[in-house]
Parts: structure tokens; C-alpha cells; sequence
């Protein structure tokens, strides 16, 4: 069984009364950090358990190679960003 890597959040909440939740995984493969707006207040499990099923859905989804075909309905998520660190 594949352990789920430690993810840290750090939440700024803004002028609209959103957060911007800055996140970090903790992962020694594969470093990474990104963004996530979370609309009103939520419980920090809630968050986690978001980004975690947002990092699953973009990595089991081949966004990369239809990104630009036509009868792809993938939009763009301006509400998280996932980088590598």
C-alpha cells in the first residue's frame, strides 16, 4: 500500500472573505507546492482531503494531451495551481 504524503497549509484570508490556502507536499519523490482558493470557511481536513482529490484527478487525467483538441471539455481550474518544488 503506497503511503499518501503529508501535506502542510498555510491560509491568508482575503479582502472577498475567500482564503488563499498556499499548500506544500511533502513528498521526497516528488516535491511539490501550489494554490487553492477555498470559498467561505472550512475545516482544514476538508482542504486537504480538496487538494488531494484535485493532485488525484490531474494526475490519472491526460490534460496534457488533449489540452487543445476540440472535443475535450477540460477547462482550466484558475482555482488551484500545482507546481513542482
Amino acid at each position: 500500500m503506497e503511503k499518501a504524503p503529508k501535506i502542510r497549509i498555510v491560509s491568508k484570508q482575503l479582502a472577498s472573505g475567500n482564503h488563499q490556502v498556499k499548500f506544500f507536499v511533502e513528498d521526497e519523490m516528488r516535491p511539490r507546492y501550489g494554490y487553492l482558493l477555498v470559498k467561505g470557511n472550512r475545516l482544514v481536513g476538508e482542504v486537504i482531503a480538496e487538494i488531494r482529490e484535485r493532485m488525484e484527478m490531474m494526475e490519472k487525467s491526460t490534460i496534457d494531451l488533449h489540452r487543445f483538441s476540440f472535443k475535450n471539455t477540460w477547462q482550466d481550474d484558475h482555482n488551484f495551481y500545482l507546481y513542482s518544488a
